[in-house]
């Protein structure tokens, strides 16, 4: 374990920009809470690094998604367990803090189980979505379990591993601040424009197979409703990419990097088109009407349909146990079914006001009981483990 000396030493690691999201949010209060010095090792991304951390490698590394997808990627993802198996087991830290990614976690944390080093792991695998018997797995080599949701607990509690709601980070960010009319007089966008936030993902493949996809609704968009424009928000590691596609559509565009002005451009759209993922509830807290898709490779489509259980792709849905967000899916991510959806959303102010309404009960659910803000009482909740 870390010297007295030189303070608490965590380890952490994140595998995509959400969880860089979080760990960013955790390091900061943990260095609050805490009364000793907080030192950090790991891996993580711009949002960690800006609070200390120098990671062991690049975190997009690890950003990869789907069953097909992942597969030339193994043997560069098995060695990078192994670096970071082995860096832990040298540096000795007082903890090991996993941020979802489990394909690469659990692997991690399997092979440190009886090291000795408490190990926490931070959102909650989805058994209540699919694969359930997940919870008896993890219970036999993680020590405690962070979860963002109220439902969460009980599934692992039952199989004998401690878990915490602690309430979902993303309710204490900048949203409540956030400006629209700022960031579109910073920006030169009349307010009587169109705004549409067009978001598809973090990852270069969701960007591939998104992007085409959104560039042919939107110009069905433009051909009935001419005074649009675009926003994109996105993350470093694909904002070029994204920028390149944006800047050959025929419609005005702005891409958004990073987290300053994230917020801002989420409450300059009027609506949203977003690939499924954490930014849909970021959308909600901000209170910007939103149409939910996703697409990947078919074979992962197909296997994915079987296999999945829950009703909906959208946290907010899930939370609500109803669409709020419409969702197209798959083989509905397409522009002939996109459009109409996205049509009806902007001109029906009756169906926005039905989505910003069932977001403010939503987000309510994710809030701490005690009053906490969601990073407090994960890092109490870490302290209280190690001490």
């Amino acid at each position: 374990m870390a010297s007295p000396m030189n303070g608490t030493l965590i380890y952490i690691i994140a595998g995509e920009p959400s969880g860089d999201f979080l760990g960013a949010h955790l390091m900061s209060a943990l260095i609050v809470e805490s009364d000793k010095q907080v030192q950090f090792r790991g891996v993580g991304g711009p949002e960690m690094s800006s609070q200390g951390l120098t990671s062991l490698f690049p975190m997009s590394d690890l950003s990869v998604m789907g069953i097909i997808e992942v597969v030339p990627k193994i043997p560069k993802l098995l060695g990078h367990v192994l670096e970071v198996t082995k860096d832990i087991i040298d540096k000795k830290p007082d903890v090991v803090i996993t941020i979802d990614a489990p394909d690469f976690c659990f692997r991690v944390t399997k092979r440190l189980k009886g090291k000795g080093i408490p190990l926490v792991h931070y959102v909650a695998p989805t058994v209540w979505a699919w694969r359930q018997g997940r919870a008896a797995k993890i219970s036999k080599f993680l020590d405690h379990l962070l979860c963002l949701f109220p439902f969460e607990p009980p599934y692992f509690e039952s199989e004998g591993l401690s878990a915490t709601f602690i309430g979902h980070p993303i309710i204490e960010t900048a949203a409540i601040r956030a400006s629209g009319n700022e960031f579109r007089k910073a920006y030169g966008i009349e307010q009587d424009t169109h705004v549409i936030a067009v978001l598809p993902g973090s990852r270069i493949g969701e960007i591939t197979r998104h992007l085409p996809v959104f560039k042919e609704t939107m110009i069905k968009l433009q051909s009935t409703i001419p005074n649009i424009e675009l926003i994109s928000i996105t993350t470093a590691h694909v904002a070029e990419s994204i920028s390149k596609e944006l800047s050959g559509w025929p419609i005005k565009s702005t891409v958004i990097e990073g987290s300053c002005e994230k917020y801002d451009a989420m409450a300059a759209a009027n609506i949203a088109l977003a690939a499924s993922g954490t930014i849909t509830l970021e959308l909600a807290v901000v209170g910007t009407p939103t149409i939910v898709t996703y697409q990947v490779n078919a074979l992962t489509a197909f296997i994915g349909k079987r296999l999945v259980k829950a009703k909906y792709a959208s946290l907010i849905n899930i939370l609500l146990d109803r669409e709020i967000m419409p969702e197209q899916l798959f083989n509905n991510c397409r522009a002939e079914i996109l459009f109409p959806e996205i049509l009806n959303l902007l001109q029906s102010s009756e169906a926005q006001k039905k989505q910003t309404s069932a977001f403010k009960t939503a987000i309510k659910m994710l809030t701490p009981l005690d009053g906490q803000s969601p990073s407090q009482k994960a890092a109490q909740t870490i302290i209280k483990l190690i001490s």
